[in-house]
């Protein structure tokens, strides 16, 4: 569970599915978006979540490929989400890019934009083995899903 430092390049490119829509979102915000009046705990929690996510993924040689077994399942999980994330991002951009678009469930996953990429880094941990990928998902799972759950709700 402590797992192997080395680079992964499953972790890497799982960073580079997570950034690329969000730098593309911050040509494309919603209408009426602010980060203004987040909780200053949440903000903390997500900060230190996504840094600690991020030092995870691309630290620990555990996510990379393996004999295929059926721990493997648990990878393919973390695919499935990942790429459930890509679709969402996909529908939001092709969307009048309003609040409600972006806080909007997708396949029955509520505040998906923030909730798939949590449960997709955390499967990964579990693939990994990686207790510390675990725990800095719980850390920014509660700061992001939080934010945008408090957006989602200001603004209804």
């Amino acid at each position: 569970m402590m797992g192997h430092i080395g680079f992964s390049y499953v972790g890497f490119l799982f960073l580079l599915l997570l950034f690329i829509p969000n730098i593309i979102w911050t040509k494309n915000l919603p209408e009426g978006y602010t980060s203004k009046n987040e909780s200053k705990i949440l903000l903390f929690l997500e900060r230190t979540g996504e840094v600690s996510v991020c030092c995870c993924a691309v630290l620990f040689s555990d996510f990379n490929l393996h004999k295929w077994s059926a721990w493997s399942l648990w990878l393919a999980a973390s695919v499935t989400f990942m790429f459930l994330y890509e679709l969402w991002w996909i529908r939001y951009f092709r969307s009048p890019k309003e609040l409600s678009d972006f806080y909007s469930n997708f396949l029955g996953i509520p505040y998906a934009g923030a909730t798939l990429p949590v449960i997709a880094f955390f499967l990964l941990g579990i693939y990994g083995k990686i207790i510390w990928m675990l725990i800095a998902t719980v850390i920014l799972g509660i700061g992001h899903i939080g934010i945008h759950m408090q957006h989602a709700l200001s603004h209804s």
